[in-house]
């Protein structure tokens, strides 16, 4: 399905495929020969999602792009089911597997592999080449590798990168009530969306 979203509607070249339980929502851009498989939904709320050449972005996957964080995708990159790519960069050639999380402002270097529910933090910034385990997190810029239970040591990287203020633009301490309100407001843009095409 594709959307317009604030006066925005998606541009999908005739070499690509969307399928009919995709949505693609607002200032969408896909490449040639991309391939957005069923249930999987590219959003761009107040900013942009470009997808390059001959990515695959598989089922129940969601990319988002944000005004001060798009989302932009590289060529060649597999984007696997129920992955999560928000207002990060994805530079050619790079593995997005099954559940790997991608947070805003983040950059997965070209021919980087993210592996099974892996995460790149907010403001981080993964090397060309470079494997994330599975299930580990990547933080700090360049990323360093942590393995779940390393928390505290995380932690220590992690604070720095200003997650709150970065993803909701507040400061960290700001009332979950607050934080929500805020984004109510924002999603409520959506009630003058407008489908495309079905």
């Amino acid at each position: 399905m594709l959307i317009e979203h604030r006066g925005h509607r998606p541009t999908v070249p005739a070499s690509a495929y969307v399928s009919p339980t995709a949505t693609l929502c607002g200032a969408v851009v896909l490449g040639e020969g991309a391939r957005v498989l069923h249930g999987a939904v590219l959003t761009a709320e107040d900013g942009e999602v470009r997808v390059g050449a001959d990515v695959v972005v598989m089922e129940n996957a969601l990319v988002r792009g944000r005004a001060r964080h798009p989302a932009v995708i590289g060529d060649a990159v597999l984007v696997g089911p129920h992955a999560h790519v928000n207002g990060a960069t994805i530079e050619d050639e790079v593995f997005v597997a099954t559940g790997a999380s991608v947070f805003p402002g983040a950059v997965a270097g070209a021919g980087s592999e993210l592996r099974i529910n892996s995460v790149l933090q907010v403001n981080s910034v993964l090397p060309p080449g470079t494997t994330v385990p599975i299930g580990w997190i990547a933080v700090g810029n360049p990323a360093r590798l942590f393995s779940p239970d390393r928390h505290d040591e995380l932690w220590e990287v992690q604070q720095t990168l200003d997650f709150p203020g970065t993803v909701y633009g507040v400061p960290r301490g700001t009332p979950l009530r607050d934080i929500m309100a805020r984004q109510s407001s924002f999603y409520g843009a959506h009630k003058d969306d407008r489908v495309v095409e079905g």
